[in-house]
């Protein structure tokens, strides 16, 4: 065991906060090992203040993702490098990255966040829904999340982009590893690739939600 997670578990800190304290006119209790029966009363109970128990929770929880070795970024951006894909990290908690796919090229926004412990992505690509076609677009995409496993699709509404959207929670100084990071990223293209077409007929072809993604469930298998 680390010595992060030897903190969380430490006995004497969890009983410094999670102490029993008897009832203030609890009546007698049994004395342990005691034989007979001992006077009916009011039993004694744990009355711990729940804001106590969130202080000391956070605490530990601060306490342990200080400890984290690496930036969580970081490795995504060791990720871009290798890869050779086009990165640009704007500050130490965001980093976009560019990946090439058969359909659009995707950008691919890394946001740490450190407040939720979290690293989040956002995969977008040139796709807008205009207003007249805004309802059939958020239908398509409540079909296609059904069928998701990982991650959702979204509409941002200050741009009328279409993207996926995932995060992965690194709550008590978890490290993110290589494979994390490229498994978010490869579920993020596969699953606009699979369904980029699907957004073109909705859009383009006039063709209902249910239509459209009927041709690409097809489009898939016949691929397969």
């Amino acid at each position: 065991m680390d010595d992060g997670v030897r903190r969380v578990y430490d006995s004497t800190r969890i009983n410094e906060v999670a102490a029993i304290r008897p009832v203030a006119g609890a009546g007698p209790q049994r004395a342990e090992g005691s034989v007979g029966s001992a006077e009916p009363g009011p039993q004694s109970s744990c009355r711990v203040p729940y804001s106590a128990l969130k202080d000391f929770w956070m605490s530990l929880i601060e306490t342990v993702a200080d400890d984290r070795p690496e930036h969580p970024v970081d490795v995504v951006e060791r990720l871009a490098a290798v890869n050779e894909w086009t990165f640009d990290r704007a500050a130490e908690d965001e980093l976009s990255i560019l990946v090439a796919g058969a359909w659009a090229n995707y950008d691919l926004a890394f946001t740490w966040i450190p407040d939720l412990e979290s690293l989040h992505v956002a995969c977008s690509f040139d796709l807008k829904a205009p207003q007249r076609k805004r309802a059939a677009v958020a239908e398509l995409i409540q079909l296609i999340n059904e069928q998701l496993w990982l991650g959702h699709f979204d509409i941002w509404r200050d741009q009328d982009l279409v993207m996926f959207r995932h995060a992965i929670c690194l709550a008590g100084g978890a490290s993110a590893s290589d494979a994390q990071c490229a498994a978010i990223v490869k579920a993020a293209i596969s699953a606009c690739e699979t369904y980029f077409q699907a957004f073109q007929f909705v859009l383009w072809a006039d063709r209902s939600p249910r239509e459209a993604i009927a041709f690409a469930a097809f489009e898939t298998r016949g691929a397969a």
